[in-house]
């Protein structure tokens, strides 16, 4: 768990303290008991492509926990387009939704045709023609689930979106660092860093172009930003001291973050533009991990001022900073939901350091994982999960859980100690 500390080593240490493998296959650890069923129908012509387009649907709707698809084994019929729907076929295995379709090789590709169909209304609901090429199959599979999704629960799907992470392997002085980015799901990871020295805290910019990050390449902490398709990137801020926990405005003109260049680690706005830098915080207690509000009027941050971390919320203007938190005598890492009336963070209980949300009107918190070594979390766009790292057999690992908490999953990662995860906008 990421803690605050007056040494900044100290969270480097803890950083790197366990190095070991991570390459998982995604594990839904606790299912919900109120998801909706639903069947994927594999695709016909779907045999002969490179990626089973039904099965990575069916994954993607069990993992946002409103879903739960019925197995193939279970399936007696395998219909492929609407017209194909026996509605009594269906309603007899209890579904009440089903997805049905089929691919078709093309000369620059490939086309996917599918529908979906309200079986206790006896309708077809959407469908749509999506065509792709090889190498951008998952794409259209996760594009076709944000429209499944959308369709029956009025959220709009974040399956298309992407997630960054740290990585750490070796031992000493042979220790390698790097930053990845996946799909949501965890799957067609790319290094877009690699470094002998340590990578923090990495954050999407709006737009979802662009990373900041923090990198100790230069043997101090350095602030940099790196734009994710083509590698640019340039270093924005390396003040003496602590260089921490960069985060973007919504309008990704300003960046958030921690310095410690006029004494304690304080809350700055960096201008991205003109590079200048304006103090938020005065106070003589250590203020880290700022999160914007989703309007760019607040900021909420964490601070050992009360005595122990607690989650603040500075009002921009106001030069004042108001207490959040009050369950428990640590809550660190606050992350707004993206209407603005939640915030997820790391909160100690009797088992650990876990997930947990709170709500702002009313101050109610209720922890949301079930594993004790939780650290970083970071929200979907669309507000429905909350993706962080964990431990598991000594391991970083990354798991998400839903909103509400009543699912659970673990994704596959890249090799290496994980750290840091960060859920990216949506992408268009």
């Amino acid at each position: 768990m990421q803690t605050l500390n007056k040494v900044w080593l100290f969270c480097v240490l803890l950083f790197v303290s366990s190095v070991a493998s991570a390459n998982l296959t995604i594990e839904i650890t606790r299912g919900s008991d109120q998801a909706l069923p639903i069947g994927v129908v594999p695709f016909a012509g779907g045999d002969s492509m490179p990626e089973d387009i039904a099965q990575i649907i069916h994954d993607n709707l069990e993992r946002s926990g409103y879903f739960a698809p019925l197995e193939r084994s279970a399936m007696f019929d395998r219909p492929s387009q609407a017209g194909d729907v026996e509605f009594g076929t269906w309603r007899s295995l209890d579904v009440r939704y089903l997805v049905v379709g089929r691919a078709q090789q093309t000369d620059s590709g490939y086309q996917l045709q599918f529908d979906l169909m309200d079986i206790s209304g006896q309708r077809r609901m959407i469908g749509e023609t999506v065509t792709a090429n090889a190498n951008d199959l998952r794409g259209a599979a996760h594009y076709i689930s944000d429209q499944i999704f959308e369709a029956i629960t009025d959220i709009r799907g974040a399956f298309s979106t992407r997630i960054a992470y740290v990585t750490a392997q070796g031992v000493g002085d042979n220790m390698q660092f790097g930053l990845y980015v996946a799909d949501a799901d965890g799957r067609n990871s790319q290094q877009v860093l690699t470094s002998d020295q340590p990578v923090m805290s990495p954050a999407w910019s709006p737009d979802g172009r662009k990373l900041a990050y923090v990198s100790f390449e230069t043997e101090r902490p350095a602030i940099y930003i790196q734009d994710v398709a083509t590698g640019q990137r340039v270093q924005a801020t390396s003040f003496d001291g602590i260089n921490g926990a960069p985060t973007w405005s919504p309008d990704g003109r300003r960046i958030a973050m921690s310095l410690s260049k006029d004494g304690q680690p304080e809350i700055y706005i960096l201008d991205v533009a003109n590079r200048s830098v304006e103090r938020i915080t005065q106070s003589n207690s250590i203020d880290t991990e700022p999160a914007w509000s989703p309007d760019g009027r607040s900021i909420i941050f964490t601070s050992d001022r009360s005595g122990g971390p607690q989650i603040y919320r500075h009002i921009l203007g106001s030069g004042e900073a108001n207490r959040v938190t009050f369950t428990g005598n640590y809550n660190a890492r606050a992350r707004f939901s993206p209407d603005g009336e939640q915030i997820f963070l790391i909160h100690r209980s009797s088992r650990g350091y876990q997930v947990a949300r709170q709500d702002l009107d009313g101050g109610r918190l209720v922890v949301l994982s079930e594993s004790t070594r939780d650290e970083s979390p970071s929200v979907a766009p669309n507000g429905t999960m909350v993706i962080f790292a964990t431990q598991q057999g000594g391991n970083g690992v990354l798991s998400a859980v839903s909103a509400d908490g009543r699912s659970s999953f673990r994704l596959p990662a890249a090799q290496g100690d994980i750290r840091d995860p960060a859920w990216s906008p949506f992408l268009n």
